[in-house]
């Protein structure tokens, strides 16, 4: 199974790249299945019902999401019939929507993706994430009820991230990392055989702070003094992502690399696709 995953859409510049360069993606690069984080898509904070279902039509299979998942309040309104929209899983019992779903790629084969968030310098401090990945692969194990599990786990601590990623080896197809808004090099395929990937990286603007117009974080850093709201950058963006090989036999990876594509960072394509 060919499978690609882009990180945090961040502002209209982030997501109008992603919704003009992913069609062409999926079809040139024969992908089975596309996973897309939009928590940052509405002006950097959180994801409209708009801009969710565009990210669909562009040809996102789900889309997840993170800590902002509410900070565009209608997004407690579409969450809840929205399958393929979801929130971290490990928000309390009773929240709107869902954590988890299993959908059906392009090759026919059963995927569990889940959205996990974790503790470490993070709010809202949720529940477990560890303990919250249990009790989903248990309920859905790879190999039996799915064919490959993909978890966005949305963090910030890079030691949450990887002994995240080694609590679930051999259990799940790919962990990717989000959050941060950079793309890390630590692309790997685990001893178990689980792809990993601390962060994805974002789709904006690199040109700016995370994203956010750079003036008003660099104010903040060198005078304490807020002088105005975050804005999200608006010049042209770059698409961050991984794209993963995932055995069909298996269900894990067997492949994997990054993929970068527009202004500011080397330009990449994982090579297995070229």
């Amino acid at each position: 199974m060919r499978f690609l995953f882009l990180g945090d859409m961040v502002g209209r510049s982030g997501r109008t790249a992603v919704w003009e360069k992913l069609p062409g993606l999926i079809t040139d690069l024969r992908l089975d299945f596309v996973v897309v984080n939009g928590e940052n898509a509405a002006g950097g904070f959180g994801i409209t019902e708009e801009i969710f279902q565009n990210t669909l039509a562009a040809g996102a299979d789900v889309v997840t999401t993170g800590n902002h998942v509410w900070d565009q309040r209608e997004a407690l309104s579409f969450a809840p019939r929205e399958e393929r929209f979801l929130r971290p899983a490990n928000f309390p019992k009773g929240a709107a929507g869902n954590g988890s779903g299993v959908y059906m790629a392009k090759n026919g084969a059963r995927v569990l993706v889940a959205n996990i968030m974790g503790r470490v310098f993070m709010q809202p401090d949720l529940d477990d994430p560890f303990a919250c990945a249990e009790e989903l692969l248990a309920a859905c194990p790879l190999g039996e009820q799915a064919d490959a599990v993909i978890i966005d786990f949305h963090a910030e601590a890079t030691s949450e991230k990887m002994c995240f990623g080694h609590f679930v080896d051999g259990r799940a197809s790919v962990v990717v990392g989000t959050h941060t808004h950079q793309p890390t090099a630590d692309h790997q395929i685990l001893n178990g055989g689980t792809g990993y990937l601390s962060d994805a990286g974002m789709c904006g603007d690199y040109d700016s702070s995370l994203g956010m117009d750079k003036e008003e974080p660099l104010n903040r850093f060198t005078t304490k003094v807020p002088k105005g709201r975050f804005e999200a950058a608006q010049g042209p963006a770059t698409i961050c992502g991984l794209g993963v090989e995932i055995s069909d036999r298996t269900g894990l990876t067997e492949k994997i690399a990054p993929l970068r594509l527009g202004p500011r960072l080397e330009e990449t394509l994982p090579a297995f696709w070229r």
